[in-house]
């Protein structure tokens, strides 16, 4: 009697993005019994924990100023606001992207113009250079895509070259570096997110950085600081707001004390987390390299990446990869695929930004394709490395 052997389904969940720490917990149920949720006090003194956190936060990466606000998407728009970049302004961005940055740059209602990228997920630099010189464009907000950063000396010479200002998206770059500098440490400004499933979790959340006072001073005001500026502790001198305070509207886009206070206990453990994180993502590295059909792009000894995620080329057909990644999922190893024609929870492509001007990139196309991601949770072992291994191979072997 012939016997079918059970298949193996994966026992973790890649999505689990681990527990807050206890400490942390207890201090944000004890500031719910205060109630003092707001990160600005009136009548009596209150946890100044946003304030704390900014200052923590601009120390560790060595930033002047760092103001959080309620997501990074709104990180992004403040740092378009504060570069004063508005309608009729070209946006170059790189066109392996998530929503909320062509997003944040409608929102300011300036044009993103999309950037060819390359097979390692990498902006296409030459060209970059191209398109700055052909679009006169006002800014590049390169995105760190999904921990993927280029050679920040080149994008610093053509930007420079260009007159182009630099604003990082660093939504998946939190505490990485390039050539031993942090990200977001490059441009004019950086931004970084505290969703879940980032390097830190508050659910919601984003911070701005920069070294540059005024562009401090009015992302505060934007953000929705009222007249309490004052109550900030990384903050330009005082007599920099009277430049602005009579012409910067409030946007109300502040962060709570609640997502600070969860947010402060966790930033100690950003090298920690980044040592686990490269750890998993070099098991899995390994392993995906050696089913046939499948590439995950080496990355330059410079590039000092935190791995939460990871991504590879699957060399089919598309029908082939729908089929494998649904398959894969039943087997509870969630892919995402660039190369789906409509969008998909998070995942979208450059054509599917409808209130964007159609582009054709050619490469953008050829390279998402075959683009397929995964999360990578820290609880993650070696066994599960190779059971998320084991389950691909099959399923690549079983459509093929």
């Amino acid at each position: 009697m012939k016997t079918t052997r059970t298949k193996v389904v994966l026992d973790i969940d890649l999505s689990d993005p681990g527990p807050i720490p206890e400490k942390t917990i207890d201090e944000a149920v004890a500031l719910m019994r205060t109630g003092r949720l707001h990160r600005y006090g009136e009548f009596a003194e209150s946890e100044p924990y946003v304030a704390l956190l900014e200052e923590e936060f601009a120390s560790c990466i060595d930033s002047g100023y760092a103001v959080a606000v309620n997501s990074g998407g709104a990180a992004l728009f403040l740092a378009l606001k504060v570069a004063n970049i508005g309608p009729g302004d070209n946006v170059l961005i790189n066109a392996f992207n998530l929503a909320p940055v062509p997003g944040a740059i409608n929102h300011v209602g300036a044009k993103p113009i999309p950037v060819e990228t390359r097979g390692d997920f990498l902006i296409n630099l030459d060209n970059l250079e191209r398109l700055a010189s052909e679009n006169q464009a006002r800014a590049l907000l390169l995105t760190h895509m999904r921990g993927h950063i280029a050679n920040m000396w080149e994008v610093m010479r053509i930007c420079e070259q260009s007159g182009l200002l630099l604003i990082e998206d660093c939504a998946h770059t939190m505490g990485a570096k390039w050539d031993g500098q942090f990200t977001g440490r490059f441009g004019q400004l950086g931004c970084f997110s505290t969703q879940t499933y980032k390097h830190i979790n508050s659910g919601e959340g984003g911070i701005l950085v920069t070294d540059d006072a005024d562009m401090a001073a009015m992302a505060i005001l934007y953000s929705g600081s009222y007249m309490f500026y004052e109550q900030h502790r990384s903050i330009p001198p005082v007599e920099t707001f009277e430049k602005w305070k009579w012409q910067i509207p409030n946007y109300s886009m502040r962060m709570s004390n609640l997502s600070a206070c969860l947010l402060r206990g966790q930033l100690d453990q950003i090298p920690e987390r980044a040592e686990i994180w490269n750890e998993r993502y070099r098991w899995l590295e390994s392993r995906l390299n050696q089913i046939p059909g499948i590439m995950v792009p080496p990355r330059d000894p410079r590039e000092e990446f935190v791995g939460s995620s990871i991504q590879f080329h699957l060399d089919l057909a598309p029908e082939k990869i729908d089929r494998i990644v649904d398959r894969c999922g039943r087997r509870k190893v969630p892919i995402k695929w660039f190369g789906r024609k409509h969008p998909i929870g998070y995942t979208s492509q450059y054509f599917h930004w409808g209130y964007m001007d159609p582009y054709s990139l050619d490469d953008t196309s050829k390279t998402l394709s075959t683009t397929c991601d995964m999360r990578i949770p820290l609880a993650l072992t070696e066994h599960h490395a190779n059971t998320i291994a084991e389950i691909i191979s099959e399923e690549i072997e079983h459509a093929t």
